[in-house]
């Protein structure tokens, strides 16, 4: 948790303060672009990436690219190959299969707590989240509803105020991410979403830690199906 500095107490000196931030930066941003890239698409995975290409089109140097390579690497966004470089990564049927589980323990966790922490103003703004949920699902907006239900998720980990949580369950995301807005292309998903996530919301604003925790791991377990079925269906056309 982020504390704001004692009434009183002395803020760093000016120039320190710039030396520490102003390196890492130019790096910070080439990673923003870079991951906005690869979760928008443009960025194809398994896609080799063109260091010296990429140095041109963001007018950078090697370095700070290099640095932020390092960072996505880490994030898992992508993989490095000994002598070859860079690639995008690819989400597999397995990886699913082990993330999930996992992502639905944690973040039904954070519902729990969310459950116990909220006050009436927070669960107000989260309803006004949920109607504008509803309201791209009955306009099958399905980029919307992605974005807005992205937001719901992360409004209920900050609600959990557990930042062990929220740090473990932020790398996760990353990498589902990737993967994640196909299920809403599911047929019948998107409106079986709304309905789980109404079932959570109804949870959280009963003060049912429990249900609220029960009904977020349903929901994380269910996407988990619908990317499955996208999947098989992607398979059958493909070998038809």
């Amino acid at each position: 948790m982020h504390r704001r500095p004692l009434a009183g107490s002395t803020p760093p000196p000016e120039p320190i303060t710039a030396m520490r931030i102003v390196p890492h930066s130019l790096h910070d941003q080439v990673a923003a672009t870079l991951r906005e890239e690869i979760f928008a698409g443009t960025l194809v995975p398994g896609s080799f990436l063109d260091e010296a290409a990429l140095c041109e089109r963001l007018e950078i140097s090697r370095t700070p690219l290099r640095e932020a390579l390092k960072v996505l690497t880490a994030e898992g966004l992508l993989r490095h190959e000994p002598r070859r470089g860079c690639f995008v990564a690819e989400v597999t049927q397995k990886d699913l299969d082990e993330i999930f589980p996992v992502i639905a323990l944690l973040e039904g966790r954070c519902a729990w707590e969310a459950a116990r922490n909220a006050t009436d103003a927070e669960l107000e703004a989260l309803e006004s989240m949920h109607e504008k949920l509803a309201r791209h699902a009955r306009a099958r907006r399905i980029n919307e509803y992605y974005a807005t239900n992205f937001a719901i998720h992360e409004a209920i980990i900050s609600l959990a105020d557990n930042r062990w949580l929220a740090q473990v369950i932020g790398d996760l995301r990353k990498i589902l991410k990737l993967a994640r807005l196909q299920q809403l292309h599911a047929p019948g998903r998107l409106d079986q979403s709304l309905s789980e996530h109404l079932a959570v919301f109804a949870a959280l604003k009963a003060r049912d830690s429990d249900g609220a925790e029960a009904a977020m791991r349903t929901h994380l377990n269910r996407q988990r199906e619908a990317l499955r079925a996208v999947a098989l269906q992607q398979k059958a056309r493909f070998s038809a």
